[in-house]
């Protein structure tokens, strides 16, 4: 079985305490009855030898495919509408280019209704009240009336000076 490792396996060299307890390379450490169920005797590609847990290869069956679903229609509106809309953005941005020096004279006309607004507002009671001004003064009238009763007759008279 090749051995493919995902990682390099290196050893550190074993400087055992001197008081450890080091088995003799003649007596073995395990018999095979006492190994676990799982671990086997490998060697490692430094050709030592060593208990290790082996799992095999799981192989696990390919699901069967699913039926393809039907895509819902909000999807399908979505798809659709998304062109459409940023298609729609970039014509807008288009036209508002061609149409910016228009724009610009439309800016500047409505500045220039507001100012004559302004100085109409302003100009127009001036005016009035300077006209007012050079014209003579009205002749004064007075007007006496007298009344009898709350329905009576009133009599009145006027006076030119």
């Amino acid at each position: 079985m090749p051995y493919d490792a995902a990682y390099e396996i290196t050893t550190a060299a074993l400087t055992p305490h001197p008081l450890a307890y080091q088995p003799s390379p003649a007596r073995a450490v395990m018999l095979p009855h006492e190994i676990p169920p799982g671990v086997q005797l490998v060697t490692l590609p430094g050709g030592q030898r060593a208990l290790a847990y082996v799992q095999p290869p799981t192989h696990t069956p390919t699901p069967a495919p699913t039926p393809a679903q039907p895509v819902p229609a909000w999807a399908k509106t979505t798809a659709l509408l998304a062109p459409t809309v940023g298609f729609g953005i970039a014509v807008g941005g288009i036209g508002l280019s061609y149409a910016a020096p228009g724009l610009i004279a439309m800016s500047h006309a409505l500045w220039a209704a507001g100012a004559l607004i302004v100085a109409t507002v302003i100009g127009v009671p001036a005016l009035i009240s300077g006209a007012r001004r050079r014209v003579a003064a009205p002749a004064q009238i007075t007007q006496n009336i007298t009344a009898t009763g709350l329905f009576g007759r009133a009599n009145g008279t006027i006076n030119h000076p």
